[in-house]
């Protein structure tokens, strides 16, 4: 009997919005108040039923919102009262061709210049980082798992590598904004392209032996290559 592929995991928009609103709940009514500490990821994990990725797709979205603020080592804090932030990508779906379009070419100049920047600024502590994320994605790959966390991280350490605060607040914002669209995407259809898998994982390593060797445009080169070839993959999967 034929395998059943396995359904995709519950880490969609509805459960992120979900956790949103009962946290911008928390907010507005003064039970987070000003400085006050989020649950930790754990915590939302435990009482929502969900994995990381989600936890992390709302936090992310409260942080781009000015709503929230995360101390490295500490967690993540409700910011004063008035500093929502008012720039707004304008949402796009996954029908929406000329919307992706728009938000997948500013992920491309935003990945590429984190990129040449992490290979010029990179510390040994951001190599071992990026190369822990990538190693975890090889494991997922064997182990015929998304990687999805392995992912988030290995593009978050590279941004953490530039060494620049506002490409941090940036990253944020897009990976609630743009990346989730791909990895969405892509959770739906593996199965059906699941040898596209390992060129994905080559262009990663492509990524990372360029910031580890300093070579700047070699990295932003192999960055710019990777997005450009993930919007052909997503291309790819809204045709199934």
């Amino acid at each position: 009997m034929a395998a059943r592929n396995k359904p995709p995991p519950r880490t969609n928009k509805s459960v992120t919005d979900k956790i949103v609103r009962w946290l911008n709940r928390q907010i507005e009514t003064g039970k987070l108040g000003p400085g006050a500490r989020l649950p930790s990821e754990s915590e939302l994990c435990e009482r929502f039923s969900v994995g990381r990725s989600a936890v992390r797709e709302a936090l992310s979205q409260l942080k781009s919102e000015g709503l929230v603020y995360a101390q490295q080592g500490r967690g993540v804090f409700v910011n004063e009262r008035g500093t929502r932030h008012t720039f707004r990508l304008r949402n796009a779906s996954l029908d929406d061709a000329e919307g992706l379009a728009h938000v997948i070419e500013l992920l491309v100049t935003f990945e590429a210049a984190a990129a040449r920047y992490a290979a010029l600024r990179r510390t040994p502590e951001d190599i071992k980082r990026i190369k822990r994320a990538l190693i975890g994605m090889e494991y997922a790959i064997v182990h015929d798992e998304p990687g999805e966390e392995e992912d988030f991280a290995f593009h978050r350490a590279i941004v953490e590598a530039a060494s620049n605060p506002h490409f941090n607040a940036l990253n944020g914002y897009l990976e609630q904004h743009v990346r989730r669209l791909i990895r969405r995407a892509r959770r739906n259809t593996a199965a059906n392209y699941s040898d596209l898998i390992q060129a994905v994982q080559d262009e990663h390593k492509a990524i990372f032996n360029a910031i580890e060797a300093g070579d700047a445009a070699a990295a932003g080169s192999a960055a710019e290559a990777h997005l450009r070839n993930a919007a052909k993959r997503l291309n790819m999967y809204l045709q199934c």
